[in-house]
């Protein structure tokens, strides 16, 4: 939206519900769809090559990200009250950011402050905060040296409760104190946060490295009830020369049980390819 190009991407989600290296035809099939990027989740039930990832995504042109979707164990939690569980999720993502190093990867990104599945129908505590912002602090500057961005994505209530709203996770990287800390909006998550989309981004707009682009329903962008138009005007109105990706689950693997297991109940992505060229003509056609 300024003179740089925009990056696009798709999240390996679409496609399939494991990275494996059987998937790397995926890189090759992002690079004909038009992409720029594609995440790949990772976890303890990932196989994960990053010497074949490195090289056939600089064959493919391809830019790689990747995120913690795959097994993540709930004692890995930066902001945990257990100093043992705070020390443990260190190690655990720095394991998998020198995985993603190695591999090329530019982001690692997701609710790293915490973990999507901690939900505490409490207030949060100022110690909560206190130890998320330390450990993204020492995380940011381990990144940092193996050239790797770390992007916290503030995602919904029911999904997790340090950090929500643009509000929030801006405080919370301001508290953690490094530049080496970036923002994913994500569509779908924020439809429960928030009215006004102009204006999270305009909180988030220092640190806003990229878009999770989907539907309130984790459909196709467009048609549903996302402020589609008000969200674009104000990210040209901030020079916002990031990348959108594409997300959802495709809710024909295993006959639609992948989808029902990552709490989506909506058939909306048959078929990756046509999600991702739906999705990039409905972007493409709004900026």
């Amino acid at each position: 939206m300024t003179g740089k190009k925009t990056r696009f991407g798709a999240h390996i989600f679409l496609w399939t519900e494991r990275w494996s290296p059987d998937e790397m035809h995926l890189i090759r099939q992002a690079k004909s769809l038009g992409l720029d990027m594609l995440e790949i989740a990772v976890g303890d039930d990932v196989e994960y090559d990053p010497a074949e990832i490195r090289r056939c995504a600089a064959e493919n042109d391809i830019e790689i990200v990747i995120s913690p979707g795959g097994v993540w164990p709930m004692e890995a939690d930066l902001s945990s009250s257990d100093p043992r569980n705070r020390r443990f999720g260190l190690d655990w993502h720095k394991r998998w950011i020198e995985k993603g190093a190695e591999s090329g990867a530019a982001a690692y990104t997701g609710a790293l402050y915490s973990h999507p599945g901690h939900v505490d129908r409490r207030r949060i505590t100022p110690d909560e905060i206190k130890h998320a912002a330390e450990n993204l602090h020492e995380l940011a500057g381990y990144a940092d040296k193996l050239n790797v961005k770390i992007v916290l994505e503030p995602m919904s209530h029911f999904r997790v409760s340090l950090a929500n709203t643009p509000v929030q996770m801006m405080d919370l990287i301001r508290e953690s104190s490094h530049e080496n800390l970036f923002v994913l909006l994500d569509t779908y998550h924020l439809v429960t946060e928030i009215r006004d989309y102009s204006e999270a981004v305009k909180v988030l707009s220092p640190r806003l490295w990229g878009i999770h682009a989907c539907e309130n329903d984790r459909g196709v962008p467009g048609g549903g009830i996302i402020p589609w138009e008000d969200m674009f005007r104000a990210l040209k109105r901030h020079g916002f020369d990031g990348c959108f990706i594409l997300e959802t689950y495709n809710s024909s693997l295993r006959g639609g049980d992948f989808a029902f297991s990552r709490g989506m109940f909506h058939d909306v992505c048959p078929d990756g390819d046509e999600f991702v060229k739906k999705g990039m003509s409905f972007l493409k056609g709004n900026l």
